[in-house]
């Protein structure tokens, strides 16, 4: 179990679940108003610490630089979102979420606040105890960071709890009592992921290709000559009456197709990287202080414990 005295060994140190993995980081931790023990741990979780989970504190443990916890990563990630209001307090309903959410049985939770309350009473069956004092200021953390919350105590009864409204509270209070100022920073970062791919495929179409090209062919025809003295004696050669034949051999052109394989060009893909300017918007909260003072008449005189504190009885 974390005591008082090592929350500021806590704050803006890492958590780790129990198989080792980190969850986060510690950012605050809630004290029960009743017990005045650390109850929650609220840690910075997601990419870029966006998120905020609650973690019981009551079995960890502080191992080496690390805070230890007994659940799980996607467990803690997973925890329901619970709202903290102006005074830094669960309410009872988002701290029963809580206890469901990781398995805590609520009664158990109730009776060992009943018993430390009925060890700290100051009177017996009946009687109201005091107002708690104001929890512990905020020490500085890992890195000079303030963030031990401080819890007022609500009013105790012997006979028991008399409800859990304001059972958990964090303030900025410091051992000076001056008070500490955060504010939440938006930190904007890149992820590369996969956004599709490219690829080479080659296929075989075919093409129709047309293409005039020349060709001859011979036909025959019949030249008739003279008979004059140069060729007297070549058709005076052969018998005067009689059949003959001669014969010709035509010849002609067509065309041939043929096809041959040759590369023409190598082809390759690349990538090139283009930089645009893309707008994020967020939310951050930021704290706000302001002063609030309280006129006296003449002569009137107010004891210490009647101040106004905010979230006390």
């Amino acid at each position: 179990m974390i005591t008082r005295e090592e929350i500021a060994n806590v704050l803006d140190q890492p958590v780790y679940d129990g198989d080792g993995n980190k969850i986060g980081d510690a950012k605050h931790v809630f004290f029960d108003d009743m017990t005045g023990r650390p109850e929650w741990v609220s840690v910075k979780t997601g990419m870029f610490g966006g998120a905020e989970s609650f973690v019981p504190i009551r079995d960890a443990a502080m191992v080496q630089d690390h805070l230890e916890v007994p659940y799980g990563k996607d467990q803690v990630k997973g925890a329901p979102s619970v709202d903290v209001d102006a005074g830094g307090h669960l309410s009872e309903t988002e701290e029963h979420r809580l206890y469901d959410y990781y398995g805590i049985n609520w009664d158990s939770v109730l009776s060992e606040a009943e018993r430390t309350d009925d060890g700290r009473s100051a009177a017996g069956t009946g009687t109201a105890g005091t107002a708690g004092a104001a929890g512990a200021a905020g020490a500085a953390g890992a890195g000079g960071a303030a963030g031990l919350a401080g819890t007022t105590g609500a009013a105790g009864t012997a006979g028991g709890r008399t409800g859990r409204e304001d059972a958990m509270r964090r303030e900025g209070m410091r051992g000076d009592e001056a008070m500490t100022r955060s504010e939440e920073q938006m930190r904007i970062g890149v992820e590369r992921h996969e956004s599709g791919r490219a690829r080479l495929r080659k296929y075989v179409v075919t093409e129709e290709v047309q293409q005039t090209v020349p060709i001859t062919h011979e036909e025959v025809r019949v030249v008739r000559e003279p008979i004059t003295d140069a060729n007297r004696d070549e058709a005076l050669a052969g018998p005067e009456i009689s059949e003959a034949e001669h014969e010709v051999t035509l010849h002609a052109e067509r065309a041939v197709v043929e096809t041959e394989t040759v590369p023409v060009e190598r082809v390759r893909m690349t990538t090139e990287e283009l930089t645009e300017n893309e707008t994020v918007r967020g939310q951050v909260r930021k704290e706000r202080i302001e002063a609030e003072t309280e006129s006296f008449t003449e002569g009137e005189t107010k004891h210490p414990r009647d101040d106004k504190r905010r979230g006390g009885k």
